[in-house]
């Protein structure tokens, strides 16, 4: 696995948009307040020319958005990447993206949601560790609460030891200026679906479960090849999802069985679901024990703190993680190897 270099004092940081932009004035005082507070920090940032743009959840056409990613990718002054935001159709660029320039020049892409469609493939493909964190409008909050404080350590190369959180984001509060930070009401609970404790070590893989869904069998799917190599280690699955309801999920993972995504699986981690929904109103617990991955005999842990509910744990695509949880409770820890 190929580690890009993490931010260091001087680092400098290109954000593309290569799904949407800012998409009102809240969103760009959020973008430029993010600006603002990471050269505080000591890094230079530049933004894509199309960052306050958005039109039908695209921040420029598919080949405009391939281009600036391409661009950021292959300028030698930009150190690290962060994508600007999430959306909906990151997957149309992949036609246009130079996979060789990123295989030439590897530099740590970080984003969250969408950008699973770009992160996925350079991980699975590629063998380069991508990081599944907070897009670049998270740094925009006035006050960082304890996620973003972590996940700026882990892109300085500190594998900190993450612990679940006490309370995360059911509604978010309504946005005055921009710069709110989470409402963290509701309690977190980690679950599993048979027992309460379990501690697994393996080759962490996974993102977006919306987006993965569409992924799945294309050319920009490694997943056999990931498994291939790794399979000694062992591979932890981690899934976001956002939109799908619990029979589209049901679906999707036999989907993914038949591609064999889960032939070396040793855990399979579920964040909180972005959108409770459920036609013939499944439980979460219901749909996975009614889910092809019930029968693998492995630890499933769900409503883990991988959500478009915040916080949100930052990931490592390809790194070795350690994950425990017990009654209720989580963490996760990663080596570079």
């Amino acid at each position: 696995m190929i580690y890009p270099q993490f931010l260091k004092n001087n680092s400098h940081i290109g954000v593309p948009a290569p799904s949407d932009g800012a998409y009102n004035d809240l969103y760009i005082n959020r973008y430029k307040n993010s600006k603002r507070k990471l050269e505080e920090m000591g890094y230079k940032v530049t933004l894509s020319e199309n960052i306050f743009k958005s039109d039908k959840a695209r921040s420029a056409s598919a080949e405009i958005r391939a281009k600036e990613l391409n661009d950021m990718i292959e300028n030698k002054d930009i150190n690290f990447i962060i994508c600007a935001a999430g959306g909906e159709f990151l997957v149309e660029i992949l036609p246009y993206v130079d996979f060789t320039k990123i295989v030439k020049n590897p530099k740590f892409i970080q984003g969250f949601s969408d950008p699973t469609g770009i992160l996925f493939p350079i991980t699975t493909k590629y063998d380069i560790a991508t990081i599944y964190g907070n897009n670049f409008g998270e740094y925009g909050m006035e006050n960082y609460s304890r996620n973003v404080v972590e996940n700026l350590e882990i892109l300085k190369g500190n594998c900190i030891v993450q612990q679940s959180y006490e309370l995360y984001e059911e509604e978010r509060a309504e946005r005055v200026t921009g710069l709110e930070g989470d409402n963290l009401t509701a309690p977190v609970n980690w679950k599993l679906l048979n027992g309460n404790k379990a501690e697994i070590t393996g080759r962490i893989i996974g993102g977006c479960f919306d987006i993965i869904s569409e992924i799945a069998g294309t050319k920009y799917d490694g997943t056999s090849i990931f498994n291939e190599k790794y399979k000694q280690d062992g591979i932890i699955w981690y899934f976001d999802n956002c939109e799908l309801s619990k029979e589209e999920l049901i679906r999707t993972l036999w989907k993914l069985n038949e591609f064999e995504y889960f032939k070396y699986a040793k855990a399979i981690i579920f964040g909180r679901n972005g959108v409770e929904k459920s036609y013939l109103e499944y439980t979460m617990e219901e749909a996975l024990k009614d889910s092809v991955i019930s029968k693998l005999n492995i630890p499933i842990i769900y409503d883990a703190d991988i959500s478009h509910k915040s916080p949100s744990l930052t990931i490592i695509n390809g790194a070795i993680a350690t994950v425990q949880t017990n009654n209720g409770k989580g963490s996760i820890s990663f080596k570079l190897k």
